[in-house]
């Protein structure tokens, strides 16, 4: 069996995530898009070891989560556990295990979430069953087991060094006390899941901007890392950003506001058409405003991908004629909706 690779994704999101895996092909081959989850079976196996070799999960946008199955079972009413360790047994022995971990999993979605109290259960059986070819420093390979239904599973390898490191590719962050909107947990879910060595980037006594800080969800983040921010925003911060000692609120226009001085971290989550917002975030580089921002693009309901594309442009061609080089991360993250959260530091490599 060629191994197929298996995206998981937000659902509604398959035809985009289907769009953006088609920009790191190099073989035609057979596609399958589920609820929340896309599979794609090159022709070629040489294709399916070249995107097992150098593609990553963090590469890509739309994917939470990148795996290769490489069997596909169809599990009969009262014995699931038979025919699965009977298609283990079958694998190719490179793939036998030893494995680092095994995690089973369902897509995120509606129908799929009520398979969660199935893979808890039944994890701790397959665990028990695997436990002689299950260990951290033992195989290369991270086992997934991949329900989209009770009738059917994904055997599934990971690297996880290309792979996300949380299960079902989501990282899971708690409501803070003292926040005053559920926002900030998409800024949280940023650092963990774009920042590379976020608690080096962040430090007490830095100076960020959040643009669009209103009631204070993103500005609580920064200040809960010991930031001082300027909060701007024409609307009313809440709660405890509004009096914070390390938070100044300006009412003024987003779009006009300049510091006096340049600043060490941008953030923004602007309602606004994306490409304005990727404009304003390239002027705040190309004028050395800023090092590090984190910004959400709200996407159109069509031609997302497309959208991002011409985003991105327009931000490589600002800092390219400015001389910058940068790093430039995005993902569709678990707390966002209609968007898409990005990451843009400097100095780096620059990074696509």
């Amino acid at each position: 069996m060629t191994p197929s690779l298996l995206l998981y994704c937000r659902p509604g999101f398959e035809d985009d995530c289907s769009r953006e895996l088609a920009t790191h092909l190099q073989d035609e081959g057979e596609w399958e898009n589920g609820d929340g989850y896309v599979l794609f079976t090159p022709n070629d196996y040489a294709e399916a070891q070249r995107l097992l070799r150098e593609l990553s999960v963090d590469q890509l946008i739309f994917a939470r989560q990148m795996v290769f199955a490489v069997a596909r079972v169809k599990l009969g009413e009262r014995d699931r556990l038979g025919p699965l360790l009977s298609a283990l047994g079958e694998l190719p022995p490179n793939l036998q295990g030893p494995w680092s971990e095994v995690w089973l999993e369902h897509p995120d979605s509606d129908a799929g979430k009520q398979l969660s109290g199935f893979c808890k259960r039944f994890g701790s059986i397959v665990a028990k069953e695997l436990a002689e070819h299950l260990g951290p420093k033992q195989g290369r390979w991270r086992l997934h087991l991949f329900y989209p239904s009770m009738e059917e599973v994904f055997v599934c390898i990971a690297d996880p060094a290309r792979s996300s490191p949380w299960p079902l590719g989501i990282a899971r962050v708690r409501m803070p006390t003292g926040a005053p909107s559920r926002s900030t947990l998409k800024l949280s879910e940023a650092f963990m899941v774009l920042v590379p060595d976020a608690e080096q980037k962040l430090k007490a006594g830095m100076v960020g901007v959040d643009l669009g800080a209103a009631p204070g969800g993103w500005t609580f983040q920064l200040v809960s890392r010991g930031l001082k921010v300027f909060a701007i925003d024409n609307g009313p911060m809440k709660g405890d950003m509004a009096i914070h000692p390390y938070v100044k609120h300006l009412r003024e226009d987003g779009f006009k506001y300049k510091p006096q001085h340049p600043v060490d971290w941008l953030v923004c989550d602007m309602v606004e058409q994306p490409q304005r917002i990727a404009a304003l975030i390239a002027r705040w580089f190309a004028s050395g405003m800023t090092r590090h921002a984190v910004f959400n693009l709200k996407l159109p309901m069509k031609k997302r991908w497309q959208e991002i594309e011409r985003c991105f442009d327009l931000i490589d061609n600002e800092l390219d004629a400015a001389g910058i080089q940068y790093t430039l991360i995005a993902k569709q993250l678990y707390h966002d909706r209609e968007e898409i959260t990005c990451y843009l530091g400097r100095p780096s490599g620059r990074q696509r």
